[in-house]
């Protein structure tokens, strides 16, 4: 069963509201940062290392110690210094959150999706994430990877969405992101949350201007 809920949790059909979010991508497109093919697969690349050194700590941590996730989401928040970002992962984890307790009803996600809905905790998404696959029995590399994938996979949608690229362009630059995605998980699978980071600070830079650009597609 676990490589069937694999499968389900990385369809594009699961509606956890990713895709209404381009991480920086729409902004730095529209800032003239983007230059051609080679510049998305930078910005690609630079995405995947901050989801590693940014993210995957907290996927982590709420996996081993899902009872502390209420710590890890507030250390999350105090992390996510820009405002857009902040906004993003919140949005995406709230939505994350609700639902994987409507589709797979466990005693821990209810209870994780009520403290989301009651303030209890601020809802980023690298905990909750961590927190619900570990409640679903998911092994932690495959949650760590899934985290990745995720990440990936709408970098490319938003690229097809903004026309930067087209739609088989964007599955041949997800292949070929495979084996940084590897080195990514390899060196930042067993980071613990005193060495999280934020490498790529340009896309941060990028992504805090998103609410100031005169036309937008995506909430991020």
């Amino acid at each position: 069963m676990a490589s069937w809920l694999l499968l389900q949790l990385a369809d594009a059909a699961f509606p956890t509201g990713g895709f209404a979010h381009s991480a920086g991508l729409e902004a730095a497109a529209q800032l003239g940062e983007i230059g051609g093919a080679a510049g998305l697969r930078a910005f690609a690349e630079e995405a995947l290392w901050q989801a590693g050194y940014g993210g995957l700590p907290f996927v982590s941590a709420a996996h081993a110690a899902p009872e502390r996730v209420g710590e890890h989401d507030a250390l999350c928040h105090a992390f996510l210094t820009g405002h857009v970002q902040s906004r993003a992962s919140r949005t995406q984890g709230r939505a994350f959150a609700a639902t994987t307790a409507r589709v797979f009803p466990l005693p821990e996600l209810t209870q994780l999706d009520a403290a989301v809905r009651g303030k209890l905790l601020h809802g980023h998404l690298a905990p909750l994430h961590g927190a619900a696959l570990r409640a679903l029995g998911v092994a932690r590399d495959e949650a760590q990877r899934l985290y990745l994938h995720q990440g990936m996979r709408g970098v490319g949608s938003a690229a097809v969405r903004l026309g930067l690229l087209g739609p088989h362009e964007a599955q041949r630059l997800q292949h070929a992101l495979g084996p940084l995605a590897e080195r990514v998980l390899a060196t930042c699978g067993e980071l613990p949350l005193d060495e999280i980071a934020q490498p790529a600070p340009l896309l941060e830079l990028f992504g805090s201007l998103h609410d100031r650009l005169y036309a937008r597609l995506f909430q991020s």
